[in-house]
């Protein structure tokens, strides 16, 4: 059985007092969860979000790294400045830091690298645009991402790896997949693991789905056998919307 896994990522919002705020109200509303929880904050929260929930269930992550350990690279962080801070996920591959920052299949590749060897579990992101998918190529585009972003990788490296699905198409538009679409497209990511990593890795990985999950589709989205989690954008925001994400299991 593949255990739940919910991530919000707070991408460029929430100050250290906001943060502290969030978390406060949002620590005795998820105790009893019955899932992983993974909080992905800016860099500036990581410190004290992990104080907060040190001894809880949640777990911090960060929304970006690079892939060399130290150097001449301006505004980057390293795996091990995020190991020292007790890191346990990190994003890798956001549709946003591929549109906006030049993220690649290749460096998607190396940075999982990076996670993997200070023991930081890498959730790895996969989608498509409106238009890939209107003109009916999101198979191949998700097929593309894994085999490039994935290779070289065996079997005890996916044990630690978590791949989000985003369709881009539906981030932060309002916009999602049916659950049936979601779901299908997720067996399909599946397929391919299988074909190109085997079939222990296509059934033992973690998929996400990470296209506008909140309280009021996340029971029906996380009912799909194929959907082991969400990587949660705006509705983890506020202590009471991501509760419910989390608590999807007790409506």
């Amino acid at each position: 059985m593949r255990k739940p896994i919910i991530a919000g990522n707070w991408k460029m919002n929430n100050t250290i007092r906001e943060s502290k705020a969030l978390v406060t109200e949002l620590l005795p509303l998820i105790k009893d969860a019955n899932c992983d929880v993974v909080l992905c904050v800016p860099f500036t929260d990581i410190k004290s979000v992990v104080s907060l929930t040190k001894g809880s269930i949640i777990k911090v992550g960060a929304q970006n790294v690079h892939f060399a350990e130290n150097g001449a690279y301006t505004g980057e962080i390293s795996a091990t400045m995020l190991k020292e801070l007790k890191v346990n996920y990190c994003i890798i591959g956001h549709s946003e830091r591929r549109q906006y920052f030049g993220e690649t299949d290749e460096t998607v590749n190396k940075k999982i690298a990076a996670c993997l060897k200070y023991k930081i579990k890498p959730i790895v992101c996969i989608g498509e645009t409106l238009q890939q998918r209107e003109s009916n190529q999101t198979k191949d585009i998700l097929k593309n991402q894994i085999i490039e972003g994935f290779k070289g990788y065996k079997s005890k490296d996916f044990e630690k790896i978590i791949i989000a699905y985003e369709p881009i198409w539906a981030i932060g538009t309002g916009k999602t997949a049916t659950a049936q679409d979601a779901n299908s497209t997720i067996k399909h990511i599946r397929e391919v693991l299988k074909k190109y990593f085997g079939l222990s890795i296509s059934q033992k990985t973690r998929i996400q789905y990470g296209g506008s999950m909140n309280a009021k589709n996340a029971f029906e989205l996380m009912s799909m056998p194929e959907i082991d989690g969400g990587l949660i954008g705006g509705a983890s925001l506020k202590a009471q919307d991501f509760s419910k994400v989390v608590n999807y299991d007790k409506k």
